[in-house]
């Protein structure tokens, strides 16, 4: 192991750098791998500064629905960019050597960001839900300051919990192998590594879990059993269809979102085989960021509109 390892007493060492496996096991595929993430992570760049740039210039889309969707696009840029440049270089190197504080801060953007994301997603409903239950009082309810106040808090809230969180788990002993068999660093094979005693750590993330999984999540799940009971009140089959198109893109990357993340951090400790768990956090931090935009633009007559007329304007 060399510098990787620094001995403490007989038993134990403590891991100064980890190795993470990616996708070397199939060395055959290295280039076509390096070519699709390459071309994920322009489209996620480029899809989603298209929508911060159009939900700026186009004065139609100065609503809180598209602030919010603002927000969720850079939110997005930030959360790929944690993962995907590294996961390249990596790709492209074929060593995967990373450091015990490259990993460590490395998680904990992860968990931010994905935490962030999921409050933000809750607010869109609670957006979507004063818009679609309560109409005449939704500019004096999501007014500017308070559509700041909510992201803020979207962004910010998740901070201190997932810094606490990331010190307590390096904080464990490490010791024996120093291999990840992930692409990035992440809770459940971080565990897998981690001697003697995890069972209160695991608690605390069982805990933080349903705060920022679960607890939205249900949330959101009762914005929508509002939103779907109002929509079905309304007489008009042209008002159901125009309700249900303003919300039906929020609720498809809800389910995708919520579904994989779930099933990763409601199990900090996976039964399941390695190859399953890289595979589901392929689908939650590339996958999804990758269909995001295409859902919110290519369901959203909106954002279509506003982006034929920059490209109008561009091109004439």
């Amino acid at each position: 192991m060399g510098n990787k390892l620094k001995p403490e007493n007989s038993n134990i060492t403590t891991i100064m750098e980890f190795v993470l496996l990616g996708f070397s096991d199939i060395p055959n595929l290295q280039w076509i791998l390096l070519g699709i993430f390459s071309v994920i992570y322009l489209t996620i760049l480029m899809c989603n500064s298209v929508i911060i740039l159009i939900t700026r210039i186009d004065s139609t889309l100065h609503t809180p629905m598209y602030f919010f969707l603002n927000n969720f696009s850079f939110l997005e840029i930030c959360y790929v960019t944690v993962t995907i440049p590294r996961m390249l270089m990596d790709i492209l190197t074929q060593k995967g050597h990373i450091s015990f504080i490259a990993c460590a801060t490395q998680m904990c953007f992860v968990l931010m960001f994905g935490g962030s994301e999921c409050l933000l997603l809750t607010v869109m409903a609670y957006d979507r839900y004063v818009a679609i239950c309560n109409p005449l009082h939704y500019c004096l309810v999501m007014n500017h300051k308070v559509c700041v106040q909510l992201v803020t808090a979207s962004w910010l809230s998740v901070v201190p919990v997932v810094i606490g969180q990331t010190w307590q788990i390096f904080s464990l002993p490490f010791c024996g192998s120093n291999t990840i068999n992930h692409f990035f660093c992440d809770l459940p094979p971080i565990f897998k590594l981690a001697c003697g005693d995890t069972f209160v750590n695991e608690i605390a993330v069982y805990a933080v879990a349903v705060v920022f999984i679960m607890v939205p999540f249900l949330l959101i799940g009762v914005s929508y059993g509002h939103i779907i009971s109002n929509i079905l009140k309304l007489s008009s089959a042209r008002g159901r269809a125009k309700a249900f198109s303003t919300c039906s893109s929020h609720l498809t990357v809800v389910v995708l979102f919520y579904g994989t993340a779930s099933i990763t951090y409601l199990q900090p400790k996976p039964n399941q085989a390695e190859g399953t768990g890289k595979l589901i956090s392929l689908f939650y931090t590339v996958l999804i960021p990758t269909l995001n935009p295409i859902i919110y633009t290519l369901r959203n007559k909106d954002i279509m509109v506003a982006l034929r007329k920059l490209l109008t304007k561009l091109l004439t």
